[in-house]
């Protein structure tokens, strides 16, 4: 590679599709190794090593290059990025090849130090026919059903624009890094509310167990009054029968 940085946007090509093959039965992913096309090329040790390619409908395996005719097919898409050195014969020489002798069905490049210099191309008819951003700036790739979009952030300490693959609806593709993080991430997110649940059962329990007391007092309270009052009864009760005993009984009251 060119640069530490051409390889860590190889590298952001490619990891993101790892976990995403995980979901096909089929497919490789790969990049900076050699793709063989024809046996003159091989005689004029004419070899190509795309910085990116993807292959879908093939064995899930390891490979030490790319051999179309043992593979029965070429690369579905190729991404080459551009360099002072490499943009002329990207852009002119490749981008011939992958349209007339390889039959790449889509082609894009892009320049990981001039952001803007992003092209895409789809073989129809067999030639080459750009692909136009959509509404959100991103070029679809057909091949795959995702997206590639421009990405400011911070990539191995690194911020600069990445490119990057992203679903139809726009959602960017975790490397398996990322996707690591965000699983941890929910899992921290999952104990802390697995923690407050907890917390609020238990304060929930506090509560019925405090409520649980104040009935229990409200409940002496009224037995207390009971007693108090069947007391006064027997105190008045005692009172009258003394008086009966020494005054008889007592008068009734007029109604006038």
């Amino acid at each position: 590679m060119e640069t530490q940085r051409h390889k860590m946007q190889m590298d952001l090509l490619i990891d993101p599709l790892i976990p995403w093959l995980e979901t096909r039965e089929d497919g490789y992913v790969g990049g900076n190794m050699f793709l063989y096309f024809s046996l003159a090329q091989v005689r004029n040790q004419d070899f190509k090593g795309p910085d990116f390619f993807a292959v879908l409908g093939v064995p899930k395996k390891e490979r030490k290059s790319w051999v179309v005719w043992e593979e029965g097919k070429a690369p579905d898409v190729i991404i080459e990025l551009l360099s002072p050195s490499t943009a002329q014969e990207d852009k002119t020489n490749k981008k011939i090849i992958y349209q007339n002798q390889v039959r790449v069905p889509e082609y894009f490049w892009f320049d990981p130090f001039k952001p803007d210099d992003l092209a895409g191309f789809i073989l129809i008819n067999g030639s080459y026919e750009p692909i136009f951003p959509d509404q959100f700036n991103r070029l679809f790739s057909q091949q795959l059903g995702l997206s590639l979009v421009r990405w400011s952030g911070v990539y191995k300490t690194v911020e600069t624009v990445w490119l990057r693959w992203a679903t139809s609806e726009g959602e960017i593709l975790p490397t398996p890094d990322e996707l690591s993080a965000q699983k941890a991430e929910q899992a921290q997110l999952q104990a802390e509310q697995a923690q407050l649940q907890a917390e609020q059962a238990q304060l929930q329990a506090e509560q019925a167990q405090l409520q649980a007391e104040q009935a229990q007092l409200q409940a002496e309270q009224a037995q207390l009054q009971a007693e108090q009052a069947q007391e006064r009864s027997q105190e008045l009760e005692t009172l009258l029968n003394r008086y009966r005993q020494q005054f008889g009984e007592l008068p009734e009251l007029s109604s006038d």
